[in-house]
């Protein structure tokens, strides 16, 4: 596995050091990791000359807690994505649906698409796979192609890859001995921990603090679901979303989570009307990677995601069912 993983690397490694036009792809609803990781790669390959731009399907603009990140301006809107891409990145994307609109542009590529990430639920949908479903993030991926290139790690891609490391490990609650070396190495680029983490994990605006309140008035416990292990859920409307950003949005199961009688928290986002998007966490009981697999999604032990069409209730039966099953 290792063998071949550093095989891969090399090879996504060569492609991008020959490559003159690269677009990363990241998935929708972007978290630091994804575009972090886009923009690492991204900001190296600029530095070196090439046509390079970065987007993502949804959103229509780019999350404000990230926007620090895009230090050469390489984050464009979707439809400045060229329809058939010369060379091909995808970050932290473990299916195609993940892409939302741009996932057209996997099937169209003129060139090679390489495809970067952690999920073990990956379909392996592009030509050249760097998996690692052991790593805590995919940055720490990233990193090693960077290595593998001869890049020299400063500030501003060091900086890129610490935002994915800290928010995928939890603020490093996930993170094992060699992620917090990784860690140190990029603190001593000169990264500043705390301003780079304020925005993605501590800071919000206060239009939130309402947002919070309603959605966690109206959430619900079930104790007797998930075998009897409990599933708590929230629900955000997309009248509860109308004044805060996304981000806001995607933060909201860290907070139903702590939940101590569920073992397994969900919050549905209503992206359109009659259209949600599922975020799964367990404590350790539960693989909600199966959960979301069974609904048509993926993602990782203790933290996964699907989509669905229909009415609030709809969803949440579906996913009662599809934790009854995986757990019989």
């Amino acid at each position: 596995m290792a063998d071949d993983l550093s095989t891969t690397i090399a090879e996504a490694a060569r492609l991008l050091a020959d490559a003159h036009d690269v677009t990363l792809l990241s998935h929708i609803n972007p978290d630091a990791d994804t575009l972090g990781s886009a923009l690492a790669v991204g900001l190296a390959l600029h530095r070196r000359g090439a046509a390079v731009r970065v987007a993502f399907g949804e959103p229509e603009i780019v999350p404000e807690s990230l926007k620090a990140l895009d230090t050469a301006g390489l984050l464009v809107h979707r439809d400045e994505v060229p329809e058939e891409p010369e060379l091909l990145v995808v970050m932290d994307t473990g299916s195609l649906q993940r892409l939302g609109p741009l996932a057209s542009r996997v099937e169209r590529a003129k060139g090679p698409v390489i495809v970067i990430d952690h999920h073990v639920s990956n379909t392996r949908y592009g030509t050249l796979h760097c998996i690692d479903e052991h790593a805590e993030a995919t940055a720490l991926i990233a990193l090693r192609v960077l290595d593998e290139m001869g890049v020299e790690v400063d500030e501003p891609i060091a900086r890129c890859i610490y935002a994915g490391l800290v928010t995928d490990t939890g603020g490093f609650r996930k993170a094992g001995p060699a992620a917090h070396e990784t860690a140190a190495r990029l603190l001593q680029t000169g990264v500043d921990a705390y301003s780079v983490t304020r925005p993605l994990m501590d800071a919000h605006p206060f239009a939130y603090l309402g947002m919070l309140s309603r959605v966690l008035a109206k959430a619900e416990l079930d104790e007797r679901a998930a075998g009897g292990l409990g599933l708590v859920h929230a629900v955000v409307g997309m009248d509860d979303a109308r004044d805060v950003r996304s981000e806001e949005v995607e933060s909201v199961i860290d907070v139903v989570r702590s939940a101590s009688e569920a073992e397994v928290a969900a919050v549905l986002k209503e992206l359109r009307p009659g259209y949600w998007s599922v975020s799964l966490r367990a404590v350790g009981q539960v693989d909600v990677r199966e959960v979301a697999q069974v609904l048509g999604g993926g993602g990782h032990r203790l933290a996964a995601g699907f989509t669905f069409d229909g009415a609030a209730e709809q969803v949440v039966a579906a996913l009662k069912g599809a934790l009854e099953r995986v757990g019989s």
